[in-house]
């Protein structure tokens, strides 16, 4: 069994190893992480050398060596190389980094769920490993469920946290307000692209 968490990677230093699809999406998924990404490869997609570019990751150019992956939160290593990928694994053993291997469970320290995102919204699906095709079908039946208008909700309620904050003293009272939020038609008026309807019911809910 793995442990589900949601990390806090903002500036924090993840070393990508490999310059493949694979090494792409993990990068991209990362960027909106806010994570500090250094990537190792002798050869890169064009769009990972455009983000170089950008100076939005640092890339080197090269194969991997001892001591990548020191200093590092986490560590991808996206190569088709195995005895890369176990020396990889090794290493960041040694230098206290968490490693997630492509494809191959058992040199990850930790794996990467299906994900729905919708604005502050992320909904993590995962098999543990047992099988990648189910979780990407879960995902897509979860999709389907959480529409853009549940996006548009967390907002509203992070706007209002404060005033909620304000105006409630206990965690009770504040636990029973949301349930009252969530149980009215606000969602159903954000359904409707009536985003003003919405602000007001909600404005008329906290203020009762």
């Amino acid at each position: 069994m793995f442990y589900p968490i949601y990390l806090n990677l903002k500036s924090r230093r993840v070393v990508v190893i490999g310059g493949g699809e694979v090494a792409e999406r993990k990068v991209e998924s990362l960027l909106e992480a806010g994570a500090s990404i250094t990537l190792i490869s002798p050869d890169v997609t064009p769009r990972l050398d455009s983000l170089a570019r950008e100076s939005r990751i640092q890339i080197h150019h090269r194969a991997y060596a001892p001591g990548d992956c020191t200093g590092a939160a986490l560590v991808f290593s996206a190569t088709d190389d195995a005895a890369v990928s176990a020396a990889v694994f090794e290493d960041a053993a040694k230098a206290g980094a968490l490693v997630n291997t492509a494809d191959q469970p058992a040199l990850c320290d930790f794996i990467l769920p299906a994900v729905v995102r919708r604005g502050k919204i992320a909904v993590a699906i995962s098999t543990g490993g047992a099988s990648p095709g189910l979780a990407a079908t879960l995902r897509e039946k979860i999709e389907a469920f959480i529409g853009p208008e549940y996006a548009q909700l967390a907002e509203l309620l992070a706007q209002a946290r404060p005033e909620i904050q304000r105006r409630l003293r206990t965690a009770e009272e504040r636990k029973a307000l949301h349930y009252r939020i969530l149980n009215s038609d606000i969602i159903e008026r954000l359904k409707r692209n009536d985003s003003a309807g919405a602000e007001r019911r909600l404005k008329e809910i906290i203020e009762s």
